[in-house]
């Protein structure tokens, strides 16, 4: 059954995957999509062509929530401190435009909302953020092997040097956002 309350978000903060094995642990996250957005390249890209940085589109996760349990806010100050919004074009090894940290919003309250959110956390970080806030055009899915990567691949060298420590750190951090696990 489909919860018809859910809002959507769109973010990128480097690698996709990274981003992704992050929000899927939020309470209130009840769907995410791998994909592509902001570029200038007709029709729908390729994995191979995004990597080329010749597209112009950023790797991004589409983000369902339900904003009863959290707030577009909350969700942003979680996205804005679990990669480094201030390296232009780069989050660790991942270096290109397609790496960029952006927000894309889909209306005005989102953009406002990202603005201040942005405003908030600068005070955090010694160097000025770079977060890109842009109006969401056209997304594309990725691949149907980008979806669910890291749950998927945990043992992969790239999920293991780069998102386990990422997770360690969301659960420090926002422990009290993260969702229940049952036993």
């Amino acid at each position: 059954m489909i919860n018809k309350n859910l809002e959507i978000a769109t973010l990128g903060g480097g690698c996709f995957w990274c981003i992704e094995a992050v929000l899927q642990r939020i309470n209130g996250v009840e769907k995410l999509v791998s994909g592509y957005t902001g570029g200038n390249a007709p029709g729908k890209p390729t994995y191979r062509e995004v990597c080329s940085g010749l597209t112009g589109h950023a790797e991004v996760v589409q983000v369902s929530f339900n904003p009863n349990i959290i707030s577009y806010q909350d969700l942003l100050i979680v996205f804005m401190t679990s990669h480094d919004p201030t390296t232009l074009n780069r989050q660790s090894g991942d270096v290109g435009t397609q790496y960029r940290s952006v927000i894309y919003y889909h209306n005005k309250e989102q953009k406002e909302i990202a603005e201040a959110v942005i405003s908030e956390v600068a005070a955090f970080y010694e160097n000025p953020i770079v977060t890109e806030l842009s109006a969401l055009e056209t997304f594309y899915d990725a691949e149907e092997y980008h979806q669910d990567y890291y749950n998927n691949n945990t043992t992969q060298g790239y999920c293991s040097a780069v998102i386990t420590p990422k997770l360690s750190k969301l659960r420090k951090m926002h422990a009290d956002k993260l969702k229940k696990v049952r036993t």
